[in-house]
């Protein structure tokens, strides 16, 4: 289906993003060294939509070109950024990246919070373009660089 592009964690709530060239990730729980695996995001409970975040690098190409807007994926402050997958359609789906298995929750849209953070204007160029939330079902390690490919079935061992 797709690729990953970028990795991306921000340590504390608020902090500046960096990239990574792979990361953990624990089933339940999250990406290690997120904010969100440490409890220090802007939503402090850790819920199953709060696990990992997706945005598609084509999204913040489509921002510089049709509304001159420069959104790096570090100013995104998503943590998986993916290239030739449509997010949106993962809504409800279970897919592998690297060898995480994850479940597409809800679509993440930008807000006034991610706006202010970033200092770009994202609310408008990343409407239903902000990207994906998902649950971590099967830890792993993902890496820039792995396929993400759709799974028909829950593998085995899998946490409801």
């Amino acid at each position: 289906m797709g690729t990953v592009e970028t990795i991306v964690l921000a340590g504390d709530e608020g902090a500046p993003c960096f990239e990574v060239r792979e990361v953990a990730a624990h089933a339940g729980r999250g990406l290690e060294g997120d904010r969100y695996f440490e409890h220090q995001g802007k939503m402090k409970k850790l819920e199953p939509a709060r696990q990992a975040t997706l945005i598609e690098a084509e999204a913040l190409e489509a921002a510089a070109r049709d509304y001159d807007e420069d959104i790096h994926p570090t100013d995104a402050r998503r943590n998986i950024v993916t290239r030739g997958v449509a997010l949106n359609h993962l809504v409800g789906k279970t897919f592998r990246v690297g060898d995480a298995t994850l479940r597409g929750i809800k679509l993440c849209e930008p807000c006034g919070y991610l706006q202010k953070l970033s200092g770009k204007q994202v609310k408008v160029p990343l409407k239903h373009r902000g990207g994906l939330n998902a649950e971590i079902t099967v830890s792993g390690t993902i890496r820039a660089g792995d396929a993400i490919v759709l799974v028909e079935r829950e593998p085995a061992g899998t946490q409801p």
